[in-house]
């Protein structure tokens, strides 16, 4: 006790230099916790895949088609326990700025498929029941203030019109990890538009989703399917879940590499700006650690108090950066909600911060205290007066 009081009298000793060093590194470990948490959100996809489920898309690109013949094929794969397909509509809501993940699913399987989007009986048999209805995750429902029964009109950008969806159901997530912010309607009003307006366009898929008896057999289902259509007028190219989330974040990996950068280059700035305040405290305290030599105090405790300072300030500023993170990423959630539907502070995010923490807090007492043990008697008293 006799120790910690003496470190906090050091500590707040100059009050607004204490202040100004906790103040800095407060606002840099929020910082630095900000960007491991916008790392994490990028990643969310990823981390929420199943490990049995694959997606089959066109060999060439997403964009390409696959027919809708190629389901039966698909379920009749030894390993394959379901099938279902959707497509990317890409439709706008009044504005370009209001956007959000929108695509046609084949109602019956789709929520078979992903059992982590819960959906309740009532809601599931009004959306099977409607073909002009559609399924919205809870986050977008409140977003747009939708309730059930409210008209949605969407404009088609990939397939032009203006469409017409009636709001039937809306889905929450198993747990925080899954995203509620999608927008989900019957393939089967897609294709009987499509073949009215489009013949051409009639009776293809974006992409197949296929959940395997046992996430070990998915290597093997994955290249089953693939060699089925080998040569085909549609190859496809079959991938895990995981996999598929991946090559689209790879396409941004650069931006995820700077940002990794940017979070390490903050941590050493914080090392900078500790050290110097601990820089200028050893400086301005040479005669007393001489006087404490004079008592008798060996040089290893004088190190400890030293180090000891340099922790406390480091804990006092991470803890605040620390506990401004939450409503700060809440704030961001929000507002970013259209682009990065999970934006949650991970537990391993204030790992991240208190091995930060420990290492500026020591970092920067290094060359304090080793001056400080290093210091002649006789030339610290001399500093006195």
């Amino acid at each position: 006790m006799f120790l910690l009081n003496l470190l906090l009298r050091n500590v707040f000793r100059h009050k607004l230099r204490a202040f100004l060093t906790i103040l800095s590194i407060a606002i840099a470990i929020l910082a630095f916790g900000m960007l491991r948490t916008f790392i994490n959100a990028w990643y969310a996809g990823v981390k929420a895949s199943s490990a049995s489920r694959l997606v089959t898309r066109n060999s060439i690109s997403l964009i390409f088609p696959l027919p809708l013949s190629y389901k039966e094929k698909v379920r009749q794969i030894d390993g394959v326990k379901h099938v279902s397909w959707g497509t990317w509509f890409g439709g706008v809501y009044i504005d370009e700025k209001n956007f959000f993940a929108n695509f046609a699913v084949d109602p019956k399987t789709f929520f078979d498929l992903y059992p982590e989007y819960i959906l309740s009986p009532e809601h599931e048999e009004a959306f099977l029941r409607d073909r002009k209805s559609f399924v919205a995750g809870r986050k977008l429902a409140d977003r747009f203030k939708w309730r059930i029964g409210d008209t949605v009109v969407l404009r088609g950008t990939i397939f032009p019109g203006n469409w017409e969806f009636v709001l039937r159901g809306i889905y929450r997530g198993r747990d925080e990890t899954i995203d509620e912010t999608q927008f989900v309607f019957h393939w089967d009003y897609l294709n009987e538009t499509m073949k009215k307006t489009a013949p051409n366009r009639a009776d293809q898929v974006g992409w197949y989703m296929v959940r395997v008896t046992n996430p070990n057999l998915a290597a093997q289902v994955a290249s089953a399917i693939d060699r089925t259509f080998k040569n085909s007028l549609a190859e496809t190219l079959t991938e895990t879940e995981k996999a598929f989330q991946l090559s689209f974040i790879s396409m941004s990996e650069a931006i995820l590499v700077a940002i990794e950068l940017v979070s390490i280059v903050i941590v050493v700035i914080i090392i900078a700006v500790a050290a110097n305040t601990m820089a200028m405290t050893a400086r301005e305290r040479i005669g007393e650690y001489a006087i404490f030599k004079t008592l008798g105090y060996r040089g290893w405790r004088i190190a400890c108090m030293v180090v000891g300072e340099s922790l406390l300030i480091a804990l006092i500023g991470g803890g605040l950066g620390m506990a401004a993170t939450f409503p700060v990423a809440k704030a961001f959630g929000k507002v970013l909600s259209a682009f990065f539907p999970i934006f949650n502070v991970p537990e391993e995010v204030f790992l991240m911060d208190l091995v930060a923490v420990a290492l500026v807090g020591l970092s920067a007492a290094v060359f304090p205290a080793w001056r400080a043990v290093r210091i002649r008697i006789a030339d610290g008293l001399r500093r006195i007066g």
